[in-house]
């Protein structure tokens, strides 16, 4: 079964390497170009999602957040996108299971993605938030 990956960036450029990339790779891609239907829920869960931090006016770590209070969405895995040099630490605050810093490899954003996907298909990142919560 393919895994499915959602994709919010609003670089049309950044949408088709993400697109062709992760198909090629042999994930299922459903991609948003601005935060609304995210906001909204109106998207298909996906195993991942994939957030760039600037989006149409739109603050991709508040996107972020939304995700990890969001009942159906808080346990799914979410990796930011940033040129910031910050974001590994602006990530961590706002939730993010992890981060890829522009420019990034392929090779590298593929491996992030395989490594959070599996944890979260073992249950490992329910230790990792339990394990900070001080459980």
């Amino acid at each position: 079964m393919k895994h499915k990956i959602l994709i919010a960036d609003d670089d049309p450029g950044i949408r088709d390497i993400f697109n062709i990339v992760l198909a090629k790779a042999g994930y299922d891609i459903e991609v948003k170009d601005d935060a609304n239907e995210i906001f909204k829920n109106k998207f298909r869960i996906p195993d991942l999602f994939l957030i760039d931090r600037l989006l149409s006016g739109v603050d991709g770590l508040d996107v972020c957040r939304h995700l990890k209070t969001n009942e159906q969405t808080q346990q799914i895995p979410v990796i930011m996108v940033s040129a910031s040099p910050d974001i590994g630490v602006l990530a961590v605050k706002a939730g993010a299971d992890d981060f890829v810093e522009k420019p990034f490899d392929l090779a590298y954003l593929l491996e992030v993605i395989e490594r959070n996907i599996k944890n979260f298909k073992s249950g490992k990142h329910l230790r990792r938030v339990e394990d900070a919560q001080g459980h």
